[in-house]
């Protein structure tokens, strides 16, 4: 499902330049300046959340996130090539060829898009999930008995079901997407800040070679006793990162288990990354005693478990979509920077059909998040003369305005738990990456599944 992304500004883009100076010297360490951002017509909630993001989520663990992409995906962050793969990608996407820019990309394509416009989503996602953490907090469970002694089960009944499914998408009908960038409007460019380049004898965690993967365990002698349940259609790096940083905020004893959902083949990008976030940065032998020291975002590696499955959700069948769920305990369901570009390329008839079936399938209680570009670049077009409608008045209709006699509804009804229209993320002055990066507005919707 790979999101597409608004590339009439990033198109131009050539701001990872900025990380490099002339004649292969290393940049100047230098702190990210944010460009003056115009009087928001967003409401106080919104406001708040412009401010506090350093408060909700420690600068030191925004660093951390940024560090662990920094390292998974320094071979492409340093490659000569980069700008010249960036440029490919952008190109593909412009020309609305998603099969090039993510189904049939090559590896390297993948890990410079990650690299590139993942992180300021990850940190973005990850304030989103604690400002919601009151809501998150009533679909951890219990962790079994046997888990705690044998060690967990590879993502239990989702892995296995996802297992099952596993299509290639030939179609061409669904967006292919993972971490979707917006236009002008939406991102303020921020001065690079780069950070040391790693020791040449620095390890690198090799991808998996089948999918989906399981890529951690918890042992033995693990102390969990809870776990939150994730399964995000169109996800991928972002999503992953951003809930190894919210388990940084979170009692020891949660685990949290991520099963990501895409048309395209972001695997090897996922378990590189998993790993960064798990263990803790290579050390230089140039590094300082702060960085001699940096600790891995989540810790123990046992409390962070993801899984990736190459499927397309809009294929699938209402019984296919219940087998993948396969689950009793409610669950978090996200759809970050993915709904509108369903509307968008597959029709609103073909996704409201998937929204429709994953109200018929989710267990109650479960909540659904979506997270997607504000105000007019969320609009998607209806009938012949195809009148804009936003999406979030389409989701409105389909899930929570929808009349009960339709019969739509088996297995539950939707109730608006939150809502924001406009979001501004701003990146501190403070933070290091090695190429240049952008702040992002978005707006933000939960929902939460009841009884009809």
């Amino acid at each position: 499902m790979g999101k597409k992304m608004k590339v009439e500004h990033n198109i131009r883009d050539t701001s990872h330049h900025a990380a490099q100076s002339k004649k292969g010297k290393p940049a100047k360490q230098q702190k990210a300046k944010p460009k003056a951002q115009p009087e928001s017509s967003s409401s106080s909630s919104a406001a708040a959340a412009d401010n506090t993001s350093a408060d909700i989520l420690p600068l030191t663990h925004q660093q951390r996130l940024l560090s662990s992409f920094a390292s998974a995906f320094q071979p492409v962050l340093a490659s000569p090539a980069f700008a010249t793969i960036l440029q490919e990608v952008k190109a593909a996407l412009y020309a609305r060829d998603f099969d090039a820019a993510f189904t049939s990309a090559k590896a390297e394509s993948l890990d410079a898009y990650a690299a590139r416009w993942s992180p300021t989503r990850s940190l973005a996602y990850a304030v989103v999930l604690l400002g919601i953490a009151e809501h998150l907090e009533g679909l951890e469970v219990q962790v079994k008995k046997a888990e705690d002694e044998a060690g967990a089960q590879p993502v239990a009944e989702v892995a296995e079901g996802l297992g099952k499914l596993i299509v290639e998408d030939k179609t061409g009908d669904a967006p292919r997407d993972v971490n979707s960038y917006s236009s002008t409007d939406d991102q303020d460019a921020v001065s690079p800040t780069p950070a040391p380049p790693a020791a040449e004898d620095d390890a690198v965690t090799p991808p998996p070679t089948s999918e989906p993967s399981e890529t951690t365990t918890t042992p033995k002698t693990t102390q969990i006793k809870k776990e939150i349940k994730i399964l995000s259609i169109g996800g991928g790096a972002a999503e992953l990162a951003a809930l190894a940083a919210y388990l940084s905020q979170q009692p020891p004893y949660l685990k949290g288990t991520i099963t990501l959902l895409d048309a395209a083949p972001w695997s090897p990008v996922v378990s590189k990354l998993h790993a960064a976030l798990t263990v803790p940065p290579p050390v230089s032998r140039y590094a300082n005693e702060a960085q001699a020291t940096a600790a891995a975002l989540v810790e123990p590696a046992a409390r962070l478990s993801s899984s990736f499955a190459q499927l397309d959700a809009l294929a699938m069948t209402r019984e296919e979509l219940s087998r993948t769920l396969g689950l009793v305990d409610p669950v978090l369901v996200t759809l970050l920077f993915t709904l509108n570009e369903l509307y968008t390329a597959a029709g609103i008839g073909k996704t409201t059909a998937f929204l429709l079936n994953l109200t018929a399938t989710v267990p109650l209680g479960s909540l659904l998040l979506v997270v997607d570009s504000p105000g007019s670049y969320s609009e998607a077009a209806v009938g012949k003369e195809s009148k804009k409608y936003p999406m979030q008045w389409l989701m409105d209709h389909t899930l929570v305005n929808k009349p009960e006699k339709d019969s739509v509804f088996p297995g539950c009804r939707w109730e608006k738990v939150e809502s924001n229209d406009s979001v501004w993320f701003r990146l501190a002055d403070s933070l290091n990456y090695p190429i240049s990066l952008e702040n992002m507005r978005y707006q933000m919707h939960l929902y939460r599944a009841t009884k009809p």
